[in-house]
């Protein structure tokens, strides 16, 4: 299980109450591409709509930049897989207003998974508190090395 791309700036910016793994359609020669991580997830968010899962924002750079396919959109909207319980779940969640964020790409036996969050924004004290919290848990370990 190798990590191709991680969103770090969403755990930040998001207070994350649960996870869940999707699969990704990816194309050829995006699949190439995001195993050797070239994969951009910041900006990124996952959507339903109509029953489906999307991905929206995140953009995958071509394999060959010379040798792309003709009108390849590097951030174009891909669909996720998704059960249709964890669909009808999070389309609930979703309503009530959480937001469902991509955390990391990775391969599982040869297949491109997301690790998607769901997770309510953090505002911007908040985000000081994090900073606090982080800068005291280092300086503690510092002190006890």
């Amino acid at each position: 299980m190798a990590t191709l791309s991680e969103n770090r700036q969403a755990r930040f910016d998001y207070d994350i109450q649960e996870t869940y793994v999707a699969g990704v359609v990816l194309t050829g020669h995006e699949t190439k591409s995001a195993k050797l991580g070239r994969m951009d997830l910041a900006g990124a968010r996952a959507v339903i709509r109509g029953g489906e899962a999307y991905l929206v924002g995140a953009s995958i750079h071509s394999f060959q930049p010379g040798n792309a396919p003709d009108g390849y959109d590097e951030s174009r909207t891909r669909k996720l897989l998704l059960s249709r319980q964890e669909i009808s779940y999070l389309t609930g969640k979703l309503e009530s207003g959480l937001t469902l964020i991509p955390l990391k790409v990775y391969t599982h036996r040869a297949l491109v998974k997301i690790e998607l969050g769901l997770g309510k924004a953090r505002k911007k004290h908040d985000k000081r508190e994090v900073i606090k919290k982080r800068d005291v848990e280092r300086e503690l370990r510092r002190a006890h090395s």
